[in-house]
């Protein structure tokens, strides 16, 4: 496994300014990520969903493709990674395995979530949580289960589009206590509510910024002003390579060439630098017979 560079995503919340975590959701997309220098990647369960399994985000996936992935995105990226975990994937002794299983894999933190099974995407209607105390009882475990305190657990609520950005907050609050490191208030409705999130909890605080969702994208400067320290964007990278393969094949499809192709695409030589062809020549010639 690779060391992750330093800081640790536990010593860069130490020092000031946003940390902004872009969406991976396959290898390609974590190769491009991690050649940028962010301070962290978020490995969103939406995109990883949707490309590992191609089913929607609705409680589908299992821990075993799940963690599968944090593994195969960790052990790549030298960038610390965030993993979306869910739920944890069933009762308390399913989310003290899940927080191992991610953190041995080599994600520095886990988001889990209060929502009911099965879970849904946090800017989907339809979402509905679990008791607070139940939730509570999760975080207090995944605290526990952790094997060191720079595994960081990301406590995210799901009550504000149900039952009000009071009752996520109380839900926040409660979390705060049980052991999470960070909290995560998903799907506020305005940069007012953001505000109101930012006054009212002491720990660092997570922003989901969805392209097209129920939370206003706000600029870096905005949302260090209103009190948070990570800012995701999970999807944005997935929107827009979506659209452009729609672009090629739909080409593809009219006119059965890319000759008169007017999307931008990548040059080839490019895309085998990023996956790492020039290792593959090195070792060739390195090995080479000399016969």
């Amino acid at each position: 496994m690779n060391t992750p560079l330093l800081p640790t995503l536990r010593q860069r919340l130490q020092q000031p300014g946003l940390v902004v975590a872009p969406g991976v959701h396959d290898m390609v997309s974590l190769r491009q990520a991690d050649a940028f220098g962010f301070d962290a990647l978020y490995m969103t369960g939406f995109g990883t969903v949707a490309s590992h399994l191609g089913l929607p985000d609705a409680g589908l996936a299992t821990y075993s493709d799940m963690v599968g992935r944090v593994r195969q995105m960790a052990t790549l990226a030298r960038t610390p990674l965030i993993a979306d975990g869910d739920t944890g994937y069933g009762g308390l002794l399913n989310v003290a395995h899940t927080v191992r299983g991610y953190e041995d894999a080599g994600a520095q933190a886990i988001q889990l979530e209060d929502q009911e099974v099965p879970k849904k995407c946090g800017h989907t209607p339809g979402r509905r949580v679990v008791p607070v105390e139940d939730m509570v009882k999760k975080i207090r475990v995944a605290a526990d289960a952790r094997r060191s305190a720079d595994f960081l657990i990301i406590a995210r609520t799901d009550a504000r589009s149900t039952l009000g950005l009071d009752e996520a907050l109380r839900r926040a609050e409660a979390y705060a206590r049980a052991g999470a490191d960070i909290l995560f208030v998903e799907s506020p409705e305005s940069e007012d509510e953001m505000r109101r999130i930012g006054q009212a909890l002491d720990k660092p605080l997570l922003a989901n910024m969805v392209d097209g969702g129920r939370t206003p994208v706000l600029p870096r400067a905005t949302l260090e002003a209103l009190g948070y320290r990570i800012a995701i964007f999970p999807v944005s990278a997935l929107l827009a390579a979506t659209q452009a393969m729609q672009a090629v094949y739909r080409v593809l499809h009219e006119q059965g060439s890319t000759a008169g192709l007017q999307q931008p695409l990548m040059d080839f030589a490019e895309l085998t630098t990023l996956m790492g062809f020039p290792e593959v020549h090195a070792f060739e010639r390195r090995w080479a017979d000399p016969a």
